[in-house]
């Protein structure tokens, strides 16, 4: 496979990643806060409220590409807090304890953070008006 032809790829694919996380990632927001597409399945305590609230508006906000950077960083971290209160206390292993999604998408908004997010992003967009 050509190496140049790969690289010239290489930020289109990252703007894909970063839509197809967020779109994944903001289905966590819609089932805790719109019961959408299947219930919740019990109260909302606070600290989930919260949670959803950033899942469904960081979601969207990263699905679109605007503030990517600062919405992909806060994401980050969020997932990193659920994986240890929600999942690391059953069981050391992400198999076992159930948190591999929360471990994943950790680490892919953390390198949406370092990487950017792409050329088909608000971000860009904004970028490329401003110059």
């Amino acid at each position: 496979m050509n190496t140049a032809a790969l690289a010239a790829w290489s930020p289109r694919v990252l703007s894909v990643l970063r839509i197809m996380s967020a779109l994944l990632f903001i289905q966590h927001g819609t089932v805790k806060l719109l019961n959408f597409p299947v219930p919740y399945g019990g109260t909302l305590a606070p600290l989930s409220l919260t949670a959803g609230v950033l899942e469904l508006v960081g979601g969207v906000l990263l699905a679109v590409g605007a503030f990517t950077r600062p919405v992909a960083f806060i994401l980050s971290g969020q997932m990193a807090v659920a994986y240890f209160l929600a999942h690391a206390g059953s069981s050391f292993y992400p198999i076992v304890n159930k948190g591999e999604l929360a471990i994943l998408f950790s680490f892919v908004f953390l390198y949406i953070f370092f990487a950017g997010p792409g050329p088909w992003s608000v971000d860009a967009a904004r970028r490329s008006s401003a110059a």
